[in-house]
């Protein structure tokens, strides 16, 4: 009898022993788990610091470069001189924006969505100025149309929405593809609703059909 509480007592001290490691063990993996966890979030919280002082720096260098543009048109300089953008562009001191305007006869053929040329001269100018002045800056492609209804291209088109979102990505593409950050530039697809010249003539469709490039200063 005595002999078989004392086997039962070792086997009870084995179990224990065993169940003890056993705890250890899972313990320590928890631990790994953890640290491991701790580490990736203090990457995170790393990352995040450092991007949003990336982001405060160049809102600073964005506001201070609106101010000098200011200045610039307050001396009177033309948008233009004042920019370094070609062309049509206009400045919204009130909105902090620099809209640069293409119209579609310089880059797309009519109810086209694909430039007329492999390489443009005026997006390769747009392109130089994001990179040396407005490399921080938010941009908008925007696509604009006139009224005329969709009719020799309705095979590729569904109505003027689809026609001036695809001239916007093919002009956002181009800009992709010469080095603009995907992250900064959106596609913006306007249609007909924004006019900026009457429709009832030729004269007026033909301002209406254009590609706005909108620099974001703030």
């Amino acid at each position: 009898m005595k002999h078989a509480v004392k086997k039962m007592v070792v086997v009870c001290s084995v179990m224990v022993a065993i169940s003890m490691l056993t705890g250890c063990t899972n313990w320590k993996k928890k631990y790994n788990s953890l640290d491991v966890e701790h580490q990736n979030l203090k990457g995170l919280y790393e990352s995040c610091i450092t991007s949003l002082d990336t982001s405060a720096e160049q809102q600073a260098r964005m506001s201070q470069e609106l101010e000098n543009l200011k200045k610039q048109l307050a001396q009177g300089k033309t948008a233009s001189q004042a920019t370094g953008f070609k062309g049509d562009v206009k400045v919204d001191e009130a909105a902090g924006t620099i809209t640069v305007t293409l119209s579609n006869s310089i880059l797309f053929s009519s109810g086209k969505a694909t430039l007329k040329n492999a390489t443009s001269s005026e997006l390769d100018d747009i392109y130089r100025v994001l990179r040396e002045r407005y490399s921080g800056s938010q941009v908008d492609v925007v696509g604009h149309t006139d009224t005329d209804p969709i009719v020799k291209t309705k095979n590729l088109w569904k109505d003027n929405w689809d026609l001036s979102a695809g001239r916007a990505l093919t002009v956002l593409r181009y800009l992709v593809d010469k080095g603009v950050r995907p992250e900064k530039v959106r596609g913006v697809a306007c249609g007909q609703a924004r006019p900026v010249a009457s429709n009832a003539t030729a004269a007026g469709k033909a301002k209406n059909r254009r590609v706005e490039i909108v620099v974001h200063m703030r």
